[in-house]
Formats: C-alpha cells, sequence, structure tokens
C-alpha cells in the first residue's frame, strides 16, 4: 500500500473550530428525535449492523494488529484543534481507542480522560470499558471534553447517538471527533457493483453512510449549538483488491450489515477482482477514504 498524502484537500476551514458555523433550518431533522433521550429514534425500524460483530472485527484487528493509518491521521486532526482552543479541560471522555496510547495523549488537554470502546480488547488495553454508543447510560452533565474517533460511522441510531453523548457533556463543554463519510471507497463500491452483475443479483456488501451535510443538523438536532463539520480526503494506492480488503480488515472495518452477504462466489470474487485492477494505473489502484471532521459545544448555563 502506497499512501498518497492530500492533507490540503479540504471542504471547509481544516481548523475551523474557531470559526463557528451556524446551522440554518433544522425543522426537517427534528422529529426524528423522542423526547426521552433513550428512546430510540429508529423504532420499527430494522438495525443495520451488528453489533456483536463489530465488537469480534476490532478484537481481531486488537489482536493481529491494527492498521492506524486513517485513525492515527484523524485523531491527530482532533488533536490540532483541541490545541487552537486554549483551554485545558477538567473531565474527558474518550470514545475510540484503537491506539493505546491515545488516552495519554488527550490528556495533554484533560486532566481527567476515560476510555469507552466497542471492542473489548481495544478498551483493555486503553484501560477502558466496553461502549456500544446507542445503549449505553451516560451519567448527566459527566464530561467537558468528548473527542469520538472512528465509530459512529457503524451505530444503528446516530441521532440517539448524539443525544446520549449531550446528555453526558456539561454547559459549555466541547465534542469533536471524526468518522467515515459517504464518499469513502469508490473503487470497492464500484468493484461490488461489478460482482452482483456478474452473477445477476446485489446484495449489500458495503456500508451506508452519512453524507457531510446531514451532520451539523444532526448536531444541532441533539442540543448542540455551533456546530462545524469539515471533510478531509485521503487516498491510498493498492496494488489488488485483496490488499485493501487486508487492510480494512485491519482497521476492523469490514462488512458488518447485518444482512450482509455470507458468502461470494468464485464468479463474483473474480468480477470484483478484475474491476479493482481495471481501475488501476502504473499497476495500483487509488482507493479514497473521506473523513468527516466535526465539533460542536453545549450551550452555557443561562
Amino acid at each position: 500500500m502506497t499512501i498518497v498524502r492530500q492533507s490540503a484537500k479540504r471542504d471547509g476551514n481544516a481548523k475551523s473550530i474557531v470559526q463557528r458555523a451556524q446551522v440554518r433550518s433544522i425543522s426537517m431533522i427534528t422529529p426524528l428525535l423522542s423526547p426521552a433521550p433513550r428512546h430510540r429514534t429508529s423504532a420499527g425500524v430494522a438495525d443495520l449492523f451488528d453489533m456483536g460483530l463489530r465488537a469480534l472485527r476490532r478484537d481481531r484487528a486488537a489482536r493481529t494488529g491494527p492498521e492506524l493509518f486513517l485513525y492515527e491521521r484523524a485523531f491527530a486532526d482532533c488533536l490540532e484543534r483541541l490545541a487552537l482552543v486554549h483551554r485545558r479541560f477538567a473531565s474527558a471522555l474518550l470514545i475510540g481507542s484503537p491506539n493505546a496510547d491515545w488516552p495519554a495523549r488527550l490528556g495533554s488537554f484533560a486532566d481527567k480522560v476515560e476510555v469507552r470502546d466497542p471492542g473489548p480488547l481495544f478498551a483493555l488495553r486503553a484501560a477502558g470499558d466496553v461502549m456500544v454508543e446507542d445503549s449505553w447510560e451516560p451519567r448527566p452533565s459527566a464530561y467537558d471534553l468528548v473527542v469520538a474517533v472512528g465509530t459512529l460511522d457503524s451505530v444503528n441510531d446516530l441521532p440517539l447517538v448524539l443525544r446520549l453523548i449531550r446528555v453526558s457533556m456539561a454547559a459549555g463543554g466541547l465534542f469533536l471527533g471524526a468518522f467515515s463519510g459517504g464518499d469513502t471507497l469508490p473503487q470497492l463500491r464500484s468493484a461490488v457493483r461489478a460482482a452482483d452483475s456478474a452473477t445477476g443479483a446485489a446484495a449489500p456488501h458495503v456500508h451506508p453512510r452519512i453524507e457531510a451535510s446531514a451532520l451539523a443538523p444532526l448536531l444541532a438536532a441533539a442540543g448542540f449549538i455551533e456546530p462545524v463539520v469539515d471533510v478531509d480526503r485521503a487516498s491510498a494506492s493498492y496494488r489488488s483488491l485483496e490488499r485493501l480488503v487486508a487492510d480494512l480488515r485491519a482497521m476492523g472495518a469490514t462488512n458488518l450489515l447485518i444482512a450482509r452477504p455470507r458468502f461470494v462466489g468464485k464468479k463474483a470474487r473474480a468480477a470484483a477482482i478484475a474491476a479493482f485492477a481495471a481501475a488501476a494505473k502504473e499497476g495500483r489502484t487509488v482507493e479514497k477514504f473521506e473523513i468527516l471532521h466535526f465539533a460542536a459545544w453545549t450551550p452555557n448555563k443561562g
């Protein structure tokens, strides 16, 4: 794998935590939320993701050695944004910690750091607890800083997760983080479409992901103010589809959909490999990863 650096290619200001944008008209988002913080907003809608499998996949990545190049890129950006705030926080919550060093690094900005991760081994290595984000019981006003990296794109009820995080935060607190956005993995998506065409049957191979334009309204609807969303586009080149899949496996980022196909036949696999290779230039196919960075505040008292 060869990483192609694209740090300058962003939608919005990469350091816009101090240039907060006001969100207009959230009337279409608000009805999705119920008055009760614990009430699931997706009541009556089947879950998309297998939470047990998510934990197993993160554990597998932890055992074999996680691929951290995207995680580190996202976390380092969060730390840069925190450095611009010029404030020390009393109590921080870190959601997602594939690198056991992250809590100590976040500790440069907070007196106390608690860690939660969907993967038991990642949680254990970071001296934290296991978490399923849309089914935890937050302590009200427990944190004045919450950082969430790399997990919120695979929760079943994102509006509820954001609302629960809001409940956990004190007045004047900062919520920031990053996760995968809607334009992630276009070459992989094209390859699996070729696989489906070869077999004549469509199957859910790739996760649906939130678009950048939808995230700020969701944050506002959950009770946060002055949300900012930036897009970071990273690229990595691969000699084969199998190498890309190996990286995704090492990130714990392979297919977690409940409706995922349990078996991919030889014909479909060959078609996907060929389609991925057909996009190559000089023997390597460039895959793109879209990272949504966000920051928002809780209102001050009064």
